[in-house]
């Protein structure tokens, strides 16, 4: 069975009053996640790679250099079916209690997340992503280049930023620090990392 792309998780002009525009999600979800779902698709058509959940076609094709194209384009639908999860109209801030005890505890304060997490953001050079993750026990904040994600180092993901260009590019130019703190007020989705911290 050919793989989907899932289905944006809130309307596409929800996040308009939280500083994303539809039309970014237009180009965003519509063009470039389109694209990875349907270049995969293409790529694994009669390959025993075809049939496999998407996690494992991820992690497969990142140890096999021969499959490079296939991990870029299963790795950024999977980033990207995350990633639309990782946002909610009205989100960001901080989190509940439960969630911000455990913050404070492997981070030393929710400040010192922000600053770490923007920090990541920021800093991952050209295209990629920046994660929070569970590695250890242990809440971390962690950067990947262009597909790569945590699933491929043995971490557990709980939330991610994406700072490819195309996603920010409409709503703020070239100007990806304005971005991230955007997220990390209004869009953060912290339900989300509860229900994946389990």
């Amino acid at each position: 069975m050919a793989f989907q792309q899932a289905p944006l998780p809130f309307a596409q002009d929800a996040l308009e009053p939280y500083g994303m525009k539809a039309e970014t999600l237009e180009y965003h979800y519509g063009k470039h996640h389109k694209a990875y779902v349907d270049n995969l698709n293409k790529m694994v058509e009669g390959t025993d790679l075809a049939n496999k959940p998407l996690e494992e076609v991820v992690k497969i094709s990142f140890k096999d250099p021969s499959k490079t194209a296939i991990f870029n384009n299963s790795g950024q639908a999977w980033n990207h079916d995350f990633y639309w999860n990782s946002l909610k109209p009205g989100g960001g801030g901080k989190p509940d209690s439960t969630l911000s005890d455990r913050i404070a505890k492997d981070f030393g304060s929710f400040d010192k997340f922000s600053e770490e997490f923007a920090n990541a953001a920021t800093t991952q050079f050209g295209s990629g992503w920046a994660w929070l993750v569970e590695d250890n026990g242990s809440l971390k904040v962690t950067k990947t280049p262009n597909a790569e994600n945590p699933l491929v180092h043995g971490q557990k993901p709980l939330l991610t930023l994406d700072v490819w260009e195309h996603a920010y590019y409409i709503d703020f130019r070239n100007a990806r620090p304005a971005f991230i703190k955007n997220y990390l007020e209004k869009l953060l989705n912290w339900d989300f990392v509860a229900k994946n911290l389990g």
